[in-house]
């Protein structure tokens, strides 16, 4: 039962921004699961669930390491052009600092951009280190985050 519950808690927050652990209990239980709230925070944690901004503007649950989305452009823009406040690098690092409590949505973000130069992000409340590879490119990625941020 519970694999079959954590296969359909995947694929609810997988087709719809769920935001809440009450809003998956609901869903989950129109989908025939007699579930409660704390059976699901248990599976959330299970599951490695994270949190990352919606297409609402409201964060949604999310598998951590989420693949690319066709609708990805489209939220690093917006994530840029609405939270990051400054760019910085040295060598091969890229710093970006966020609004407070936005550098995991924006590291999400371009975790999921799929730009091979990147080689990972790290997060915390306000601030994200880039790492890229090949150090040449550091100059090109930091072009295009500019771009994103529309300034």
């Amino acid at each position: 039962m519970k694999t079959w519950r954590h296969k359909k808690i995947l694929e609810v927050i997988k087709d719809n921004d769920i935001s809440t652990q009450e809003g998956l209990v609901e869903s989950l239980r129109e989908a025939g699961f007699a579930v409660t709230q704390a059976t699901i925070s248990r599976d959330i944690k299970e599951l490695g669930l994270i949190k990352i901004p919606g297409s609402s503007g409201i964060s949604r649950y999310a598998v951590a390491g989420e693949p690319v989305n066709p609708r990805n452009e489209d939220r690093i823009k917006r994530f840029f052009r609405d939270s990051v406040v400054s760019l910085d690098n040295s060598e091969n690092l890229i710093i970006i600092k966020t609004l407070p409590g936005e550098a995991q949505g924006v590291a999400s973000a371009i975790d999921n951009s799929g730009w091979p130069e990147i080689i990972g992000t790290v997060a915390g409340d306000d601030t994200i280190l880039i790492v890229i590879k090949p150090k040449k490119m550091t100059h090109s990625v930091m072009k295009k985050f500019a771009a994103l941020t529309g300034r």
